[in-house]
């Protein structure tokens, strides 16, 4: 399975972005797609996701009410709709997924079984 993300720039403080990530290959194989972020000096921590066969979606405290996943499981594709956007949400953004279902909370990095390239995210204030 192969991860294509796509969508981060640089935006002002307020403003809005749209990640979109599109999954090809092997696609029957994944269940649960999200996304991640990472900000210089700091781990990879946990944005949103989502399941294919459905359930809850999972969202970080510091995204809720901001940012909201949905997926199209026709076009295999993920979007991460991020509105109210602060420099501190200023990270590489990557794309993630996992054969089965998204685990309670969403999980953590080891839970994902592909990864995509990352798209640079940067919130100017």
């Amino acid at each position: 399975v192969q991860l294509q993300a796509s969508g981060g720039g640089l935006v002002q403080a307020g403003g809005s972005l749209r990640l979109s990530c599109a999954a090809s290959g092997r696609t029957f194989s994944v269940n649960g797609m999200g996304w991640f972020r990472q900000a210089p000096g700091k781990e990879r921590e946990f944005v949103a996701a989502t399941s294919r066969s459905g359930g809850p979606t999972y969202y970080a405290d510091s995204v809720k009410g901001r940012f909201t996943i949905s997926r199209d499981n026709a076009k295999n594709t993920v979007l991460l709709q991020m509105n109210s956007l602060i420099p501190e949400d200023t990270a590489v953004y990557y794309c993630a997924a996992r054969r089965g279902a998204v685990v309670a909370g969403g999980g953590t990095p080891g839970a994902y079984d592909y990864w995509g390239q990352g798209t640079q995210v940067t919130v100017s204030s």
